[in-house]
Order: C-alpha cells, then structure tokens, then sequence
C-alpha cells in the first residue's frame, strides 16, 4: 500500500513540477523574444525565425536560475491540492504519517536538482553560446559581454604595450567583436591605435580584420588584415575571460585545474561546482519549507499569510545563496561553506519545524 501511494504522490509532483517548468517557460519565452525584438529587430541580419530559435537558445540559461523557485511552487501546490481532496488526511488515518508520505515529494525534488544539473545545465551552457554567436553576426555586440567578466586584455611583447578592448567576446574569448588596440611606448605614451571589425587570436599572434589605424600627426588608414604579435596563449585567455556560469559542469573540473596550472584564482569555479553539486539537497530544502506552509488542512482557503510566509522563506533562502555564493566567488569564503551551508542550514530549520508541527 505505501508502495503505491509514494508512488502516487510521486508522479504528482513530478507532473506540477513539469507543468510549472512549462508555464515559466512559456512566460519567459514571450518576455525575452519581446525585449531581444526590440533591441535587435532592426538589424540587417535579423529575422523572426532566427530570433525564435535564439530566444529558445537562451532560455535554459535563465530557467537554471528559476529552479529552486520551481521546487518551492510545485511542493506547494501540489500538498495543498492533495490536502483540498482530503487526500492527505485519509492518508494521516490510515496511520501514515506526514514524514512517510513527504518521500516522495523530498525525492521528487532531489532527482529534479540531478536532472537539472545533468540536463538544463548543459544545455544552458552551449544555447547561451550558440545565442550570443547569432547575435554577433547580427551586429548586436554588446548582447555578447555577459559571458566574459573582462573584456579588457594587456599584453606585453618585447618594447610593444598594448591594452585590448572589445565590445563583445566569443568562444570563451578567442574571438573579439569591435575592437579597439591601443598601443604604448616605453614611457607609457600612445604611439598608435587600431580598431578593428573583428580579432581573432591565432597561434603567437591577434588577426585584426577590416582594420583603422591612427598615429598621432597622421591620417588614418584602411587596411583589411593586421596582425598582432603576441605571446598570449589560447588556453590562458580562454582562462582568463570565461565565466563559470557559462561553464557546463561536465567541464567545470577540467577548467578548474586549467586555471590551477596558469595560477589564476578559481574561487568562482569551485564555488560554481560546489553550487550545482549542492542544487539537489537546495530543492529538498525548498521543498520541506513547502511542506511547513502547505501540511495544514484547509477545505476550502489555505492560509494566506502562511502561504506568503512559505513564498518569503523560500525567497530568502534563495537570495542568502546567492549572497553568500558571491563571498565564496570572491574568496572571501571558502567555497565549499558558501555552497554548502545555505543549503544545511535550511534543511535543519525545515525539518526541526515539521518535528515541532507533527511530533510536538
């Protein structure tokens, strides 16, 4: 008997969690296709159908961040539908108590946090790329600088300084879109400037293309291709200039002892890995805070101000991850607290409540 009716309990959760993920994703879809239409409508480039196709492409990247909100909601509604159907209590009377059948819903949510890291996260990491590529060949650079955190690069090769800018940077930063080279002197004086359509870094060098070069006293020139002598390697720029949040987690390992091997700070991608192996049990939490508001019977009207309370608590819990991910990112915390001890920490408290609420 409580084979099947986790079982039962199981798949309705798991189908209000698909139905919210749909909602949401239709809702998001509308809000994001409107706002990129405006912005890039008018491009040469552009076309409703492309622009679908890299709405669709961005969406995953921002339902990862919605997922915790997800679990919360579709915890929710799911035991506040089953307790308007006396669901629940017939199940209280036959001697099963609420932590025997909050099983499967704390299941539920912990394969919905495997999932979303093996599925939604993946797909998050390459449509964001694939959509910030359409894009620059649309003309929209400055929709591409949210995947790098710097788009500003120095080199030094033999008496030449040169600081590199761009307005947007693709494929993890080998490729920069608008850019401008401004080169120095030994006494840190500017000697020339280049801007560029396009850089593109090759081996030992930056293939400036559709270039404008201006020294001081001279008119500018027109030259199609230039290139840039550099001692800068593929793999530390694309250390340099890739954001984890931009990284799948397949990958996020690999990238870590990649920037272990250069010595660039990785606070922000172990805190990144830790984040997604800890999304799991953040959903369990999420769910036990649903539980909290959503246990009492109520035919009719479910409390309001509970349900609000349980929306604030899952709202803070989210923004006290958020907040105390960007200490870890920093170093200011080690990563593995600032991932793990959000997450703990709820759960404690989610549970210490439902023990008080149905143990006394």
């Amino acid at each position: 008997m409580i084979r099947t009716l986790d079982l039962y309990f199981f798949r309705r959760y798991i189908v209000t969690t698909l139905w919210f993920l749909l909602g949401i994703f239709a809702l998001v879809f509308i809000i994001d296709f409107s706002e990129m239409s405006n912005r890039v409508g008018g491009l040469p480039g552009y076309t409703l159908g492309m622009g679908l196709v890299v709405t669709a492409l961005r969406i995953p990247m921002i339902l990862m961040q919605t997922v915790p909100f997800v679990a919360l909601f579709a915890g929710m509604a799911a035991l506040i539908s089953l307790n308007r159907r006396y669901e629940l209590v017939v199940t209280r009377a036959a001697g099963i108590s609420a932590w025997q059948f909050l099983r499967p819903f704390l299941l539920g949510a912990f394969l919905f946090g495997v999932a979303a890291i093996l599925t939604i996260n993946p797909l998050a990491a390459w449509g964001s790329k694939k959509a910030q590529e359409f894009e620059a060949s649309w003309g929209a650079t400055n929709a591409a600088r949210s995947e790098t955190a710097v788009p500003w690069l120095r080199q030094i090769y033999g008496n030449d300084q040169a600081i590199i800018g761009a307005k947007a940077v693709l494929d993890g930063g080998m490729r920069l879109m608008n850019v401008s080279v401004i080169h120095f002197d030994t006494d840190n004086r500017i000697t020339l400037r280049q801007d560029a359509d396009q850089a593109t870094l090759e081996d030992g060098y930056w293939l400036l293309k559709n270039v404008r070069e201006t020294r001081a006293g001279e008119l500018p020139v027109r030259l199609d291709e230039v290139q840039l002598r550099t001692n800068l390697k593929q793999e530390f720029v694309q250390e340099s200039l890739e954001k984890p949040e931009t990284i799948a987690f397949f990958n996020l390992g690999r990238k870590i002892e990649a920037a272990k091997s250069f010595g660039f700070p990785t606070h922000a991608m172990e805190t990144q890995l830790h984040t997604m192996l800890a999304l799991p049990l953040l959903l369990v939490a999420m769910t036990l805070i649903a539980a909290c508001v959503s246990l009492k019977f109520s035919r009719f009207n479910q409390s309001r101000a509970v349900i609000l309370g349980g929306i604030l608590s899952g709202f803070m819990l989210y923004v006290v991850t958020v907040l105390v991910k960007a200490f870890g990112s920093s170093g200011v915390v080690p990563p593995f607290v600032a991932a793990w001890l959000p997450v703990v920490v709820a759960m404690s408290l989610g549970a210490t409540i439902l023990l008080h609420q149905e143990d006394g």
